[in-house]
């Protein structure tokens, strides 16, 4: 993992000065399920009101053209989308020469997860059943230039490439109001 003084090299200014806290950080969330944009839009702006929800897509297709158009400082990202998958949308925003991290934000959890996560550029994962407990922690992190796979990794903390082995247990995705 690169320090933070590593990492600002690949922001763009307007994403730099956002991230100083000189401005909110704009976030674009991208799941094909429209109770989960809601539930993540109204979880998010709950836990952190300063925040902004950019903008809003339905599958990797718009992923790709929305982070180009709009430039936020984070793309949340389902992985199981029509058209274009989540891994796919950044594996080709990354081609594309995009630099804004990508939380992908999944139901699944499979042995190789946090490899093809990492292999297609992404900054992390959060399951969406851990969604309560790990969503905020996860963007914080990111944001300040860090990594999220299972747990936090900070800028300058060495990385593992070995998944999170504890056990996840599906326990619903709900928001409260």
């Amino acid at each position: 993992a690169r320090s933070w003084r590593s990492r600002r090299d690949s922001y763009t200014t307007q994403q730099l000065t956002r991230l100083r806290g000189k401005m909110t950080p704009r976030i674009l969330i991208v799941d094909d399920h429209e109770i989960v944009r809601v539930g993540l839009k109204t979880h998010l702006l709950k836990s952190r009101p300063g925040w902004d929800i950019c903008g809003e897509g339905i599958d990797g297709e718009q992923a790709v053209q929305l982070a180009d158009q709009l430039h936020p400082d984070l793309v949340v990202l389902d992985i199981t989308m029509p058209r274009l998958s989540g891994l796919e949308a950044t594996s080709r925003m990354r081609k594309l020469g995009s630099k804004t991290p990508v939380l992908i934000f999944t139901t699944h959890d499979f042995p190789t997860l946090a490899s093809e996560v990492r292999e297609v550029g992404a900054q992390g994962y959060v399951l969406k059943s851990q969604a309560v407990r790990d969503l905020i922690r996860a963007i914080d992190v990111i944001l300040e230039g860090g990594t999220f796979f299972g747990f936090p990794q900070k800028a300058d903390a060495k990385r593992d490439d070995k998944p999170n082995p504890g056990a996840v247990f599906f326990q619903g995705f709900a928001f409260a109001s």
